[in-house]
């Protein structure tokens, strides 16, 4: 394989969304190599007035914004869970359409991520409570103080969920083989 063929992708931007129809936090974190650096994280208030499709519109809006100022190369998700007011499950779901149509429109590729998914992920445990993902991500990021709005921790969670496990799918793809030519000192004779 030449030199041009063989491409390595040193810099990655991932753009982590946490939907929701009153709040939506946004996460931006750049992958250097296996370091990651937080660019930008916040949220999106919607209020708690104004027509369900407004609020649609200003996820897509504001979506399409964040695409087109940090050029993401990847957009990941939370998943809505399984609640049981239906109703709020609908908007939900329609939030998280909406943000992802704003991606997509840009032709930005998009995976989801279960919320068990996510906290397994930064934390260890599946059902950590959001402020212990909130100060696990103080740690990784070395922040001085919790975000207000847990939404945003959440999007940036997703993110770092999501750089997490990119990670995993490439050292699971790779055979045996490969592992001991990459890693010559790890085998030990007998």
């Amino acid at each position: 394989m030449s030199k041009v063929e063989k491409k390595v992708v040193k810099e990655k931007i991932i753009l982590g969304l946490d939907p929701g129809t009153n709040v939506m936090g946004y996460a931006i974190i750049l992958v250097q190599l296996s370091r990651i650096k937080l660019i930008q994280f916040g949220v999106i208030q919607m209020g708690k007035t104004g027509a369900h499709e407004l609020k649609l519109k200003k996820i897509f809006d504001r979506v399409l914004t964040l695409v087109d100022e940090y050029h993401p190369d990847e957009v990941a998700l939370e998943a809505p869970f399984f609640g049981k007011n239906v109703q709020s499950m609908l908007k939900l779901g329609r939030a998280q359409g909406v943000a992802m149509a704003a991606a997509l429109f840009r032709e930005v590729p998009i995976t989801e991520y279960a919320p068990k998914k996510v906290k397994q992920s930064v934390t260890g445990n599946g059902n950590a409570s959001k402020e212990q993902v909130a100060k696990m991500l103080m740690q990784i990021f070395s922040m001085k103080e919790m975000p207000k709005l847990l939404d945003a921790s959440d999007a940036l969670a997703v993110a770092v969920c999501h750089h997490y496990q990119n990670g995993l799918v490439k050292n699971k793809s790779k055979s045996w083989d490969s592992f001991l030519k990459d890693n010559p000192g790890r085998l030990k004779s007998l």
